[in-house]
């Protein structure tokens, strides 16, 4: 016996082919409401040498009380060494979940998210998200939060004593595919950084880039 499914506004299932007749089905974004969905990249300054090990490069923090920040994707958009050599070497970039972070980090650059900045579309709502800010020429300062014992995702690579290189090329240092994976979900005052080690004397240029989606629930 032939079963019909139907939507909310009564349109019927319709399938595809002739030997497997699989239901028909689209991947779509998630729902934002009356929220939105949004995207930030923002790009360093020239770091200066003599990083300490672990140093906080990006930080990104949710401070609403009632909202939750659904994080999608957080890629770093490559690590290039300048006309300042590195002395050959281990480095490292991580991504570490944030919280009780009830007072912001300073330092580098905070990104504008006031207005229609960072919306995917014109008729979202402006962004709820605390701060997001990068670093300019050294470390952000912690700010107050507690960071996970163990990172989301991490990257490590050799770096010689080249100048003018690309050390590392864009990847995603977390990233949900659609079909059952867990975004990383946001609650008031919490968030994550993303840190870097690098060996001694060069100096050397990022990017980070994030997708995120606001909801009342998830």
């Amino acid at each position: 016996m032939a079963i019909q499914v139907q939507g909310n506004t009564g349109v019927v299932a319709e399938v595809d082919g002739t030997n497997y007749r699989a239901v028909r089905a689209t991947l779509r974004p998630i729902d934002h409401g009356s929220f939105g969905s949004y995207r930030l990249s923002q790009l360093s300054g020239t770091m200066a040498a003599g990083l300490a090990a672990n140093s906080e490069i990006f930080q990104f923090r949710w401070s609403d009380a009632t909202r939750l920040c659904v994080v999608t994707s957080v890629v770093f958009d490559g690590l290039s060494g300048s006309a300042t050599a590195f002395t050959a070497g281990f480095g490292k970039i991580d991504m570490v979940t944030a919280r009780s972070w009830t007072a912001d980090g300073s330092g580098g650059t905070a990104a504008t998210v006031t207005g229609n900045n960072q919306k995917l579309r014109s008729n979202m709502g402006t962004t709820l998200l605390g701060a997001a800010r990068i670093a300019s020429t050294a470390a952000l300062t912690a700010g107050t939060k507690t960071l996970d014992a163990h990172p989301l995702g991490q990257y490590s690579m050799a770096i010689g004593t080249g100048t003018s290189i690309q050390w590392v090329p864009q990847f995603d240092l977390f990233h949900i595919d659609p079909g059952g994976e867990s975004p990383l979900v946001l609650a008031q005052n919490e968030g994550f950084v993303v840190r870097a080690t690098v060996p001694a004397t060069g100096t050397w240029q990022f990017g980070v880039t994030v997708c995120w989606t606001e909801l009342t629930s998830y």
